[in-house]
């Protein structure tokens, strides 16, 4: 199963993220994939060792393609380099039986939007083995954008989960994340909401949402325990009595539902 989390910078897709990816990894193997370009997942699993990113891994990057990060324009390099081994040489263990492991894939900074360099084909390439090719449970903590995920990556996504607060920008920003990925072909998407302090922020959502044809699969409450958490450089899933762990744990087992029944269709 591959879970796409995404939403606008704040809202707590990271927190969501590392927390089901916890939750997953008590019964199957998971692969936590930070893709956002704040790289904050390690954070939310309680991970604090540094952490190079593969996209700054310039020796990796040479080795693979055959050319330098930062080449110049013309460069030839391989645009389909092997990385198959690369998930398990590079990922970082969350527990001693190795059920959950993060990959920081890092960004791209230099260069427009969308551009052929060797970095940016070997992220691109690692995520679609990760997506195509791994039996396991895989969960993207992915930036706002879809633009990063290819038409055949994308469409090997099982779900994509959009994260929503209540506010207008945040509803604008799943609208634009809809629309977008709808063009590179996911179908599956759904939206949780989180920071809702009350009943009528909640309806106020949901009733955005469904105006845009978007389901929810769950609601977060605000919770004290998260922004504990978060100040002690914790986990949630330290936090047993987090109102919104218990959120996220239904959360997750609705998604694992969902993908059982379109499974049996």
């Amino acid at each position: 199963m591959k879970i796409a989390v995404t939403g606008k910078g704040g809202v707590g897709k990271t927190t969501l993220s590392g927390t089901m990816a916890c939750i997953l990894s008590r019964t199957y193997k998971v692969f936590a994939i930070d893709a956002d370009p704040d790289m904050n997942l390690a954070s939310s699993l309680g991970i604090h060792d540094k952490i190079t990113p593969i996209s700054q891994m310039r020796e990796l990057i040479k080795d693979r393609t055959g050319a330098e990060p930062g080449s110049s324009f013309g460069e030839v390099f391989k645009i389909n380099p092997k990385i198959s081994d690369l998930p398990e040489s590079l990922s970082i263990n969350y527990d001693s039986e190795g059920k959950l492991k993060l990959l920081v894939m890092g960004t791209v900074d230099k260069g427009g939007e969308g551009c052929v360099c060797p970095a940016s084909v070997l992220l691109k390439a690692l995520m679609r083995n990760l997506i195509l090719k791994k039996d396991e449970i895989v969960v993207l903590d992915m930036e706002a954008g879809v633009e990063h995920l290819g038409r055949r990556t994308a469409e090997a996504v099982d779900i994509m989960i959009i994260v929503v607060e209540p506010g207008l920008k945040s509803l604008e920003t799943a609208e634009r994340i809809k629309r977008l990925g709808g063009d590179i072909g996911i179908n599956n998407m759904t939206c949780v909401i989180n920071k809702a302090s009350n009943k009528d922020e909640e309806d106020f959502v949901v009733q955005k949402l469904k105006e845009m044809d978007l389901e929810v699969i769950g609601s977060i409450p605000r919770d004290p325990e998260v922004v504990k958490a978060d100040m002690e450089g914790k986990a949630l899933v330290d936090y047993p009595e987090s109102p919104a762990l218990k959120s996220i744990e239904e959360i997750t087992e609705n998604i694992l539902n969902r993908s059982m029944k379109v499974d049996n269709v």
